[in-house]
């Protein structure tokens, strides 16, 4: 259910930010875009979800945010699963709790993301130009997604607390 619920949040996340894309291209900064799925992806990797569950949904997300976004399919698969391992590593539940933190969280992590995603195109994109042209969107890109970070957290723990089965909660 709950799992289910994450990957129907992801699906309107991506909608959303393909919305997002289009509203905010008359403005000059390239990258301004945040990435609203990357948050869920570490909202489900700080708070300790099955590595095989968390997994299987951030490739499914990856894989629609590739076909989505027009990037080489496995790009943002490999990335997005990879960034949920490393946060199911990093083990920052209690730190993911404030929304400074989480801003900081998803700020770290989307630097990561993107120089990820950079040096994956250098080595198996076919122009050797596009990480060039793509670096400077890094920063904007980055700073995007951490400001919508909290909002993210906010709706992943809703879903959260509404999908916890009552034999794990506790009395009292």
């Amino acid at each position: 259910m709950r799992n289910t619920a994450f990957i129907a949040l992801g699906f309107a996340l991506l909608l959303a930010q393909a919305n997002l894309f289009r509203l905010t291209g008359w403005i000059h900064v390239p990258g301004l875009v945040p990435s609203l799925v990357l948050p869920l992806i570490l909202f489900m990797g700080v708070h300790e979800y099955s590595i095989a569950r968390g997994a299987a949904v951030a490739f499914l997300l990856g894989y629609v945010t590739d076909l989505v976004g027009g990037a080489p399919v496995g790009l943002f698969t490999f990335t997005y699963v990879a960034l949920f391992l490393l946060a199911r590593a990093a083990g920052v539940r209690l730190a993911a709790q404030t929304v400074m933190m989480q801003v900081v969280l998803a700020l770290a992590f989307a630097l990561v993301h993107g120089i990820m995603v950079l040096v994956l195109i250098a080595i198996f994109g076919r122009d050797a130009y596009v990480p060039r042209a793509l670096y400077p969107m890094v920063i904007p890109h980055v700073l995007a997604t951490a400001a919508v970070a909290p909002l993210v957290f906010r709706f992943a723990q809703r879903i959260h607390a509404a999908t916890v089965h009552p034999s794990r909660v506790r009395e009292g």
